[in-house]
């Protein structure tokens, strides 16, 4: 009991349940090696008993966070404060200017406590709390939470939701409640709100507390808008792997140029009010360089890999141009040899060529404006990028895997290290202009989709990790747990569970630091996004941790604050104005979702996926989807829909043998799937060509994404073309080419943006999203 009870107090699941009816106990030994990661000594009875008096010790006046949604009813922890108390808020610093003064007040003496406000005059009731709060329990708290409170830690024995079989999503659509304004006033106070309150302006405040008895405590206060901004009713737009869109232009992989243009195309042409890319987060630098773009060095910073090197300002003030004209030439072999001679995208050769011209663009003296960009720049990123730029910088000298560098120089604060800096100034300069190119070329693809008269534009995706050996890792160590991975489980479709290798962030250390590095990540990415995607959000609630040497049988479930988290994603979203998307597929705990809609985040439906999972299992009628989502047909991770409707995809990964099961039974259950869609399709008289017609199956498909009422409809860029290979096939590494592969056609032959633009295939399928005559769209038309 009392592993189990110190385990609850920071947040360690000791079961968790991979099915309904299914309940599995975690190891003692991944429950005490877990615990070590979070700092807590649980190595012996005598130990568990001294760490379990301290945990319990710990004043409870506040938790670590509190969080104020604004035009909601504040938290009990505020209003349950003894009368005499004196509370004061410290504002966040603003941008602009000096912080507001701090402002004070007392708790009216004569009462057992500040009434809790009542709920809002327009006479809603109140809407529940979110899942494994301490107020989910608590009948009275109004559903606004106090978050991280160690009593109110989860104990892991949540059911999960059976693996493949979303939950029914909510019903219903929200109301918007942000206008995504980036100016942060104090949102509308609270109906009833106690003597002295004042709400704060959005922010990250700090809250300080006394007590008539002397009790002092302090906790970090986020006030955020109630929603994330949400879309327009309905739009369309394109999913597409960055590097995989070549042009006819490219320097052997997709660039930040070939993103803008296919972003001017879509909207102008097309419609289209969105285009969703894959991470393009720093990778770590090596050969052969790890080509997941879900496995970086850092998400803080976008990789320059994907620079379009003629649309740096400086290229064209190189008077030497030979060695230049040298490497295009060569970087044109590397376009051809992909798209003609079926060689794979290789990013090393790629980057080797951008590498040397870069470096001779570097030594062009900047312009008197474009000086005062990259400085102002290098303010505002400050500490961040410094030391992101110095790991690329000793990573060219050491290697790229930090724990094996000079002891002094794994330190990023040790004298050893800023001595390194001062030798390696032209290098650190280089990687730190290298990363404001990229930066003002991510800003340059966004205004190119909002002139495009895209009413989102560019979808940046945020990977659930880092590479452990990365800049981010050896930057901010005390963030990460050490010795644990992120993974999965073991459920239905992976018996031996997942260890995707990448570190966590410690849960305890964020709330610490007021969510510093959470924080300043969202900001990174939204800066140049209009909506982003967060791959497995299910991590804002708990991450599966895998301690080093283990199966991934053998981790547990660790608890975040998800109130503090979301609070501060909903804030750094209305700041930027850009929506948010989650990638919520697979198995999710009960009540993510719906806490997730709640707050005006939405969410990612597969077609295959939507089956009445609670009924007869069959496909989910149009009507049933949910209408706060994604809509597509396919991912970066699962079959095109053309190599789904062929079943090509279970031939595939039988020659790969990744198959559990014979093939003639593979065949036949895929085929029956498939055949239950195409049926209700033709029911649906979405299938006017009848059977036996690919692409009129693939337009159904689409058909049928329309008809359902999701906001965003999303369409797999090389499923316009008939693409039958899958960009990524998990289960395997060098079996398969993933994250290397070009859009090809449905015979395997690479395909530019050009052919792509002009595909009567591609535009056939777009008539059934925007039927009717293409349009183009005046410069700045996007809609508000």
């Amino acid at each position: 009991m009392g592993l189990s009870r110190l385990a609850a107090l920071h947040g360690v699941a000791t079961s968790y349940s991979p099915s309904p009816d299914v309940t599995v106990s975690v190891p003692d030994d991944t429950v005490i090696a877990v615990l070590a990661a979070l700092g807590v000594d649980a190595g012996t009875p005598e130990d568990v008993r001294r760490s379990l008096v301290a945990a319990e010790s710990r004043s409870r006046l506040l938790p670590p966070t509190v969080v104020v949604w604004a035009g909601e009813p504040l938290p009990p922890v505020l209003t349950g404060l003894p009368p005499g108390s004196t509370v004061t808020v410290e504002p966040e610093p603003t941008p602009d200017g000096p912080p507001a003064p701090a402002t004070s007040w007392r708790v009216p003496e004569g009462a057992s406590s500040w009434k809790a406000p009542e709920a809002a005059s327009s006479g809603k009731a109140p809407e529940a709390a979110v899942p494994g709060s301490p107020e989910a329990a608590s009948p009275g708290s109004l559903g606004v939470t106090a978050s991280g409170s160690p009593e109110a830690a989860p104990s892991g024995g949540l059911g999960a939701a059976s693996p493949g079989s979303p939950e029914a999503a909510p019903s219903g659509s929200p109301e918007a409640a942000s206008s995504g304004n980036a100016a942060d006033p104090p949102g509308p106070p609270p109906a009833a709100a106690p003597a002295g309150w004042t709400e704060p302006p959005y922010g990250v405040h700090r809250l300080h507390v006394r007590t008539p008895d002397r009790h002092e405590a302090t906790a970090t206060l986020v006030v955020a808008p109630a929603r994330v901004p949400q879309p327009p009713e309905r739009t369309h737009g394109f999913l597409v792997q960055l590097y995989s869109l070549l042009s006819a232009r490219s320097w052997g992989m997709g660039d930040l140029g070939d993103l803008a243009d296919l972003a001017s195309w879509a909207g102008r042409t097309l419609g289209s009010g969105f285009v969703q890319v894959n991470p393009l987060h720093a990778a770590v630098p090596g050969r052969p360089t790890d080509p997941s773009p879900y496995r970086p060095s850092s998400r803080r910073f976008p990789d320059p890999v994907h620079l379009h090197v003629e649309s740096i300002p400086e290229y064209g003030q190189l008077h030497d141009r030979a060695i230049l004209d040298d490497l295009r030439q060569d970087a044109a072999a590397l376009s051809e040899a992909v798209l003609n001679k079926g060689a794979l995208i290789d990013r090393d050769a790629v980057w080797e060529l951008k590498r040397q011209a870069l470096e001779l663009i570097a030594e062009v003296p900047l312009t008197p404006g474009r000086r005062a960009a990259y400085c102002d720049f290098l303010a505002e990123q400050g500490q961040a990028l410094e030391d992101h730029a110095l790991w690329c910088a000793l990573a060219e000298v050491h290697g790229p895997d930090w724990h094996s560098w000079p002891e002094p120089l794994r330190d990023p604060r040790s004298p050893a290290t800023a001595r390194a800096r001062s030798g390696l100034l032209d290098r650190v300069d280089l990687h730190c202009r290298l990363a404001w190119l990229t930066a003002t070329q991510l800003a340059g693809a966004q205004r190119a989709a909002e002139d495009a008269g895209m009413e989102i534009g560019i979808v940046h995706d945020l990977a659930v990790g880092v590479h452990p050996a990365g800049a981010d890792t050896w930057a901010q160590q005390d963030a990460f747990a050490h010795g644990i991975s992120v993974g999965a489980p073991p459920d239905a479709f992976n018996a031996r569970g997942q260890d995707w290798g990448l570190p966590p962030w410690r849960p305890d250390t964020l709330a610490a630091t007021g969510y510093a590095a959470f924080r300043g990540l969202l900001r990174g990415l939204l800066g140049h996004a209009g909506a982003l995607r967060i791959d497995h959000v299910m991590g804002l609630f708990r991450l599966w941790w895998v301690p080093e040497g283990r199966p991934p049988t053998d981790g547990a479930y660790v608890a975040y604050d998800a109130e503090a988290m979301l609070a501060v994603l909903v804030l750094e979203a209305h700041r930027a104005g850009a929506v948010v998307v989650g990638e919520d597929l697979g198995t999710v705990e009960p009540g993510v979702r719906e806490a997730l809609a709640r707050r005006g985040v939405l969410g990612t439906s597969v077609l295959w996926f939507e089956r009445d999972w609670d009924g007869d299992g069959r496909p989910l009628a149009p009507g049933a989807w949910r209408q706060d989502c994604l809509a597509t047909a396919t991912t970066h991770d699962l079959p095109s829909t053309a190599a789904r409707l062929t079943g090509d995809h279970v031939t595939l990964r039988h020659r790969l043998g990744l198959l559990t099961r014979p093939l003639e039974a593979e065949l036949t259950e895929d085929v029956t799937a498939t055949a239950e869609w195409l049926a209700l399709l033709a029911r649906l008289r979405m299938l006017p060509e009848g059977d036996g017609n690919e692409e009129a199956a693939v337009r159904a498909v689409h058909r049928f994404l329309l008809a359902t009422p999701a906001r965003m409809v999303g369409v797999w860029l090389p499923d316009t073309v008939g693409d039958r290979r899958p960009q990524n096939l998990p289960g395997t590494w060098d079996q398969y080419p993933n994250w290397r592969l070009p859009i090809a056609d449905p015979e395997g032959h690479p395909v530019t943006l050009e052919e792509i633009a002009a595909s009567p295939r591609l535009h056939a399928l777009m008539e059934v999203l925007r039927p009717g005559r293409a349009r183009t769209a005046p410069p700045g038309a996007r809609r508000t």
